[in-house]
């Protein structure tokens, strides 16, 4: 299993939504660390692709259909971490821009280090 981290912004996604919704993005996200990798390499996640001229295809996501959310997040291979970068509502656009904006303000540390350690079971 891989150890989880978030951005600041993005514990702060969290916190926002309702009670009940966050844990079922908890679970979510625990289940994805078993296997955060792409589905082209066997795991659970689909790059996000290019949209409005952004390159985003390093970062990875969860869809929540049931519950109109998806979560942004990018790994860090040599250490087995992914670093949750976006919990937002799934209007492409929005996380999209939210993904961009976070990707210019943290550069390369989304790839190279840790944040905050999700602390929820």
């Amino acid at each position: 299993m891989w150890q989880i981290s978030l951005i600041p912004e993005a514990q702060k996604d969290i916190l926002k939504l309702d009670k009940s919704i966050q844990k079922i993005v908890y679970a979510g996200i625990k289940k994805v660390s078993q296997n955060p990798l792409s589905k082209s390499e066997g795991g659970y996640g689909k790059h996000l692709g290019t949209r409005n001229g952004n390159n985003l295809t390093v970062f990875l996501k969860i869809k929540y259909r049931g519950i109109g959310i998806r979560v942004v997040y990018t790994l860090v291979r040599d250490k087995k971490l992914i670093n949750i970068v976006a919990v937002s509502p799934r209007d492409d656009d929005y996380c999209y821009l939210i993904a961009t904006k976070r990707k210019n303000k943290y550069g390369t540390a989304l790839f190279s280090n840790g944040f905050l350690k999700l602390e929820k079971d």
